[in-house]
């Protein structure tokens, strides 16, 4: 059934123009500022990984929102100061890709996360951000090394961290 709704969602042609929540406004600016580059099913992948941080992730020992999730200090960069998409965010809403945003982001509690296997983050393939390595213990050193992604869809790696 999830496979059904995954490939509606990548491949049904539709308008989105339903009202959205303030949380959910941010979670659809989010998806398209990240990803409209990359189509749905790019645009798909980032859904579920803010799904999966909102499931998952706790601040001071509580869940935390998909709306915190995307807010979250240089988690998304096209929420950080000098981004140049983050001016842009709110007018690509009433683009095509902003409508499966929309979609994407009332239906976040549906995405099937597995198909991206649960992971919480992500980043270009040819990007090397500092936390896709691990230190670890040899021969009484620290060493930095490197984790491997747990899948690559189109042109970003995923990883789940916690």
């Amino acid at each position: 059934m999830k496979t059904i709704i995954l490939l509606l969602a990548l491949y049904a042609p539709f308008v989105y123009s339903q009202d959205l929540t303030p949380e959910q406004k941010i979670v659809a600016m989010t998806i398209v500022g990240e990803a409209r580059g990359e189509g749905k099913l790019g645009m798909y992948v980032v859904a579920c990984v803010i799904a999966q941080r909102a499931t998952e992730w706790k601040r001071n020992g509580k869940s935390i929102t998909a709306k915190q999730v995307c807010l979250q200090g240089w988690q998304f960069s096209c929420w950080n100061p000098k981004d140049p998409n983050r001016p842009k965010l709110l007018q690509l809403l009433d683009t095509p890709a902003g409508a499966y945003a929309k979609y994407l982001a009332v239906n976040l509690n549906r995405l099937d996360r597995k198909f991206t296997g649960n992971a919480d983050h992500y980043c270009h393939l040819n990007k090397k951000p500092y936390w896709i390595y691990k230190a670890v213990k040899k021969d009484g050193k620290t060493i930095r090394v490197l984790i491997n992604p747990i899948k690559v869809i189109g042109n970003h790696k995923f990883y789940k961290l916690r």
